[in-house]
């Protein structure tokens, strides 16, 4: 019995335009999900400086002379320079999102292979 060529299902154009919109959404809030719930970035540090002066928040003559091209006094100056991003690092945490990255990627592996196994058979068994 003669096997009927592989033919894949054809998707309308309103199904893509809505598999289009779905994926972007998802995309979108995969993004911005977790900075709306606090869980990405450490968040500041606000340093504390023992006298506002340029060298008491250890800025360099340049360094100086930049803040004051752009307007800056070292009161206007002193929040900025004192607000840093906290880049503290877990390694139970990157451990953790490393695993599950390769156990995505394995199991994406698998089930392809066997897809494309399947279709191969199903294509070509009778040749």
């Amino acid at each position: 019995m003669a096997k009927t060529p592989y033919k894949p299902p054809e998707q309308s154009m309103l199904g893509q335009v809505i598999d289009s919109i779905v994926l972007l959404v998802l995309v979108v809030a995969s993004l911005f999900l977790p900075v709306a719930m606090g869980l990405a970035g450490g968040g500041k540090i606000d340093l504390t400086f023992a006298e506002k002066s340029w060298a008491g928040m250890q800025q360099t003559p340049l360094m100086q002379s930049v803040w004051e091209k752009l307007g800056y006094t070292t009161e206007t100056a002193a929040p900025i320079i004192s607000s840093r991003f906290d880049y503290s690092f877990s390694l139970p945490i990157f451990l953790l999102t490393a695993l599950v990255i390769l156990i995505y990627f394995g199991f994406l592996i698998y089930f392809s292979d066997k897809e494309y196994r399947e279709v191969i058979a199903e294509r070509f068994d009778d040749k």
